[in-house]
């Protein structure tokens, strides 16, 4: 099977959310010996951007966003393994990522940080609903360069402000930049709590944490 049908199909297997069309899609790519990072930039990033217009133009409900997101993990999960050495570029720098406690939302934030891997980056991913102290903790621990957290429900968004008051509080914000994300932040939320950037999808946060170190 050609990589043109390969990039089609996998794109329609995240635009429908079909899980098993992914992954069947991620094993011919491995079976075809093509790139899985060419799948991802040309077919599975875009497919998710689409339906992240989607539903940000309300025609696409968050349900839909949710099993195409898991549609484009299960992919990533089977071609990540597989991804030629030369591709993974040496490393950035160590960022810790997680989604704030009280919020249970981890598709987007973990496809995020599947991708920083890939582009460079060492990345401690803390899960979901994390407790704000093991974000400080981690980033201690790891000597971070940045801290993200996702938020995508109003209701947990201040957490990303009481965690951008505990990195000050312990001496790194100095030393540490920090990064925000999910449906429910915007660049106006960085501003007000002090965060160094905000990211709206993928690509922008891999574009932006290499910004950041720069």
């Amino acid at each position: 099977m050609s990589k043109e049908e390969l990039v089609k199909q996998g794109m329609q297997a995240v635009l429908d959310g079909d899980e098993e069309a992914a992954m069947e899609v991620a094993n011919q790519v491995i079976k075809e010996g093509i790139n899985p990072v060419e799948i991802i930039n040309e077919a599975l990033t875009p497919a998710m951007t689409q339906v992240g217009d989607g539903f940000a133009n309300e025609e696409i409900p968050l349900p839909g966003v949710l099993v195409a997101a898991e549609a484009m993990t299960k992919a990533i999960e089977i071609m990540e393994p597989h991804i030629p050495k030369e591709d993974m570029a040496k490393k950035l720098g160590t960022i810790v990522i997680g989604t704030v406690e009280g919020d249970i939302h981890d598709i987007g934030k973990r496809i995020v940080a599947t991708m920083l891997r890939v582009y460079g980056f060492e990345v401690h991913d803390l899960g979901r609903d994390v407790p704000i102290n093991d974000f400080v903790e981690k980033a201690k621990e790891t000597n971070a360069d940045i801290v993200g957290s996702s938020s995508l429900m109003t209701t947990t968004m201040g957490g990303q402000k009481i965690l951008e008051e505990k990195l000050s509080k312990e001496g790194l914000k100095d030393k540490i930049k920090t990064m925000i994300g999910g449906a429910a932040c915007t660049q106006e939320w960085a501003n007000k709590i002090g965060a160094d950037c905000y990211a709206e999808d993928v690509n922008e946060t891999v574009l932006k944490a290499k910004e950041l170190l720069k």
